[in-house]
């Protein structure tokens, strides 16, 4: 049998190339009887259109590179299904690259899918990455970048993020308002600017409450893919230092599961010696013992809202009206549960 192909269609119908193509993409100037006819035929024939040819004529590849920092996370796993879900609906194909929180990895990448001809890119840095030349020359070269989570404010361009100052802020308020009053924070890495939000929140919620900030009790998490670990030594660690703590915020639930399980080993009592508030909302907060009162941060339609960006964006250039950057920000909400205690 002959493959299927546009000089086919209009050979076998005896009408022009430029007559089957119009009437696949539903052009107003051809007939319903032809328009009927050249799709008929198509499905009949089981016609596909040559990708290629389609992107050379439109100048679009019909792909996006996505680089987050660590995979196999709960949140970004939803950040992933949610640009999916949307993705699949609109015809894209997305590249999907880890750039294992390493600033050289992530800069090859970024080269790598430029290269590949990608329409856009959407980032999530990583957490050594404190020089932006990379992601400037994105868009240098008018393709569409859009940041969602880990984000530099002074690359010019979309971002869709939580407020994670007000976040930690709520977190750290909760924990006050059940009678803590020696408050530790384990914080993310020194670098990503929603460890920063987070960090300055916890503060200010002690201050706003005449608290003294105390540095001695800010523990860092530099590694993401050794959450659990991180939890684990620097809840050992802070049992060394003070014995007085009666609260913890904690910049992510996989280190707050961490720490629960080695203060269960020392045993501390969580929440009768020590109060503690995760942030994300992963499921497994909700099954650990005791249950982790968490912030919980929307990673699906953070995905979502990340692909919804860059699909107008691409749709605004294309129609000849380019929009200026915009920042989203989603809501946040506190999940109480069995970590702290009730007021």
């Amino acid at each position: 049998m002959q493959k299927a192909s546009l000089k086919f269609i209009s050979k076998t119908l005896g009408i022009s190339v430029a007559t089957v193509s119009k009437a696949l993409n539903d052009y107003p100037d051809v007939s319903k009887k032809t328009r009927d006819l050249v799709c008929n035929l198509a499905k009949e024939l089981n016609y596909k259109p040559n990708s290629f040819a389609v992107n050379l004529r439109t100048k679009e590849s019909k792909t996006i590179g996505l680089i987050i920092p660590v995979i196999v996370h709960y949140f970004f796993s939803n950040v992933i299904e949610g640009i999916l879900k949307e993705a699949e609906n609109e015809g894209y194909l997305v590249i999907i690259l880890q750039s294992n929180d390493s600033y050289e990895l992530e800069k090859k990448q970024i080269n790598l899918l430029i290269s590949h001809g990608v329409d856009g890119i959407l980032i999530s840095l990583a957490n050594e990455t404190a020089n932006y030349d990379h992601l400037n020359a994105v868009l240098a070269q008018d393709k569409t970048l859009v940041m969602f989570d880990k984000i530099a404010k002074i690359v010019k361009c979309s971002k869709i993020i939580i407020d994670d100052r007000n976040a930690a802020y709520k977190a750290t308020q909760h924990l006050i308002d059940s009678g803590c009053k020696r408050i530790a924070h384990f914080r993310g890495a020194l670098l990503p600017q929603n460890s920063i939000d987070r960090f300055l929140g916890y503060k200010k919620a002690l201050l706003d409450n005449n608290i003294p900030y105390d540095a001695s009790l800010v523990y860092i998490c530099e590694c993401e893919d050794k959450s659990f670990e991180e939890g684990q030594k620097n809840a050992k660690q802070l049992l060394k230092d003070h014995d007085d703590v009666d609260g913890i915020f904690i910049n992510t639930d996989l280190i707050a599961i961490g720490a629960i399980n080695e203060f269960r080993k020392q045993g501390v009592r969580i929440p009768e010696d020590i109060s503690i508030v995760g942030f994300s909302n992963w499921f497994m907060s909700s099954v650990t013992s005791p249950s982790l009162t968490t912030i919980n941060q929307p990673g699906f339609e953070m995905g979502q809202k990340t692909f919804h960006q860059f699909h107008a964006e691409i749709k605004a250039i294309k129609d000849k009206n380019p929009i200026p950057p915009r920042t989203i920000t989603l809501e946040t909400d506190l999940v109480k549960r069995e970590s702290t205690k009730s007021f």
